[in-house]
């Protein structure tokens, strides 16, 4: 392989570029604040830049024909399924002191997310090395951009503002249970805590769209990523020592419907709103019964 770098020199480096860039624009702090800075970035960028140096060299491999250096791809799978190990053990591990739990199933998203990104780096730089290969370095530019605009849309994902509507909706106790209009969510003995839920607290309604979003917030492990992304956003008032202002989605077991309460640090419904429309549709939580109509009635008929 190393009698080929002088004459693909170009065509490694289009690649190795346009990979390491889909890395670290993929790679960004955001409100699910992860991964952490610097090191977490230094550690996702060095892996990115490897996945974008092997999808690269993979071209000249392909065209001298070495097809037997083209292995080390199988090598690289493993390795970033490795990536996915590592994010979950990393992720559970920081859960154990998380206030407000992100939950297993958002923490698996996440694990998937990091593995899935090597792949589209190494997508992204095999495709600009072969356009660059063929049509020379303007045409690898113009490749790069098509393709960094392609990982950016592939990343993006659901949010739960795409399948359900998000409207206020009214504290209140029933006794002594906290109710989100006519959801119950907890039991508060404490006088003095029911009396700050009410002056402090908000609340909001989740209202599936079709019965898909309502099998969607469900889901368990999706009620706890909405409390999760409701809180780093708008904030939350609990500590360690007060449960009762844990932020809680629960479900109208008759309408489907959630209910979710949060005590934040600022007292701002439209902010709350946004945060809860932005929290992502987990993968295991994605659920579409309504396609099993058409198949059960077929079953039905025979």
């Amino acid at each position: 392989m190393q009698e080929l770098l002088p004459d693909y020199l170009a065509v490694i480096l289009a690649g190795v570029l346009a990979g390491t860039a889909a890395r670290i624009i993929l790679l960004r702090i955001d409100y699910r604040q992860y991964p952490g800075y610097p090191h977490g970035y230094l550690s996702h960028v060095s892996l990115g830049f490897i996945a974008s140096a092997l999808g690269a060299v993979a071209v000249p491999a392909i065209l001298k024909p070495d097809y037997t250096a083209v292995t080390f791809l199988a090598l690289a799978a493993q390795q970033f399924r490795e990536i996915r190990n590592m994010e979950r053990r990393t992720l559970e591990s920081l859960e154990r002191t998380e206030l407000v739990k992100r939950g297993l199933d958002y923490i698996e998203g996440i694990a998937r997310t990091f593995e899935a990104r090597n792949y589209l780096v190494m997508g992204t730089s095999f495709f600009t090395s072969l356009a660059a290969q063929f049509g020379g370095l303007p045409t690898a530019c113009v490749a790069a951009a098509v393709l960094l605009m392609a990982c950016s849309y592939f990343m993006s994902g659901e949010v739960l503002g795409d399948i359900c509507d998000v409207v206020p909706a009214d504290l209140s106790f029933r006794g002594s249970v906290l109710m989100v209009d006519e959801i119950g969510l907890m039991n508060v003995g404490l006088k003095s805590m029911r009396e700050k839920i009410l002056a402090e607290g908000l609340a909001v309604k989740i209202k599936p769209r079709d019965g898909n979003a309502r099998a969607t917030v469900h889901d368990i492990g999706q009620r706890m990523a909405v409390a999760f992304t409701a809180a780093v956003i708008v904030g939350t008032k609990k500590d360690v020592d007060t449960p009762e202002l844990t932020p809680m989605a629960r479900k109208n077991p008759d309408t489907g419907e959630v209910g979710l309460f949060i005590l934040p640090v600022e007292k701002d419904m439209e902010q709350l709103i946004a945060a809860v429309k932005l929290t992502p549709v987990l993968e295991s939580a994605r659920s579409k019964p309504l396609k099993a109509g058409p198949v059960i009635k077929e079953a039905k008929r025979r």
